[in-house]
């Protein structure tokens, strides 16, 4: 069993960041898939973006480019450092451990209780 927590989320205008972070419990974390989604009012909860053991990474294209995940091994915690963000960014934040690197939410085994984040325009 892993645990997630989540925290870093809030109220930001629009084009600001936000620095997601994500500390998870277990001894093997640097074998850990990661992955980012998130869920808006009245809508499926999406894919944003997962890192592999090996840091391959991939990418929403909604968020490509002004998102970036990131991990640190020591300190047993994923990051999504948000940039340029917009209304439409508005959600709850969820992080996951993932059986398999991919971008659907099936592959996710584990999952935090999520942060909130809203973009003001």
């Amino acid at each position: 069993q892993v645990q997630l927590v989540e925290s870093g989320g809030g109220l930001v205008q629009t084009g600001g960041s936000l620095r997601l972070s994500c500390v998870a419990s277990g001894r093997t974390f640097g074998r850990y898939i990661l992955g980012w989604f998130r869920q808006a009012p009245d809508k499926e909860r999406e894919f944003v973006a997962t890192q592999s053991q090996d840091y391959r990474t991939m990418y929403a294209d909604s968020v490509k480019g002004r998102f970036t995940i990131s991990r640190d091994n020591a300190e047993n915690t994923v990051y999504l450092h948000m940039n340029s963000l917009k209304p439409e960014d508005t959600a709850v934040y969820y992080c996951a451990v993932g059986l398999t690197f991919g971008v659907e939410r099936n592959q996710y085994a584990y999952w935090g209780q999520g942060t909130q984040v809203t973009v003001s325009s």
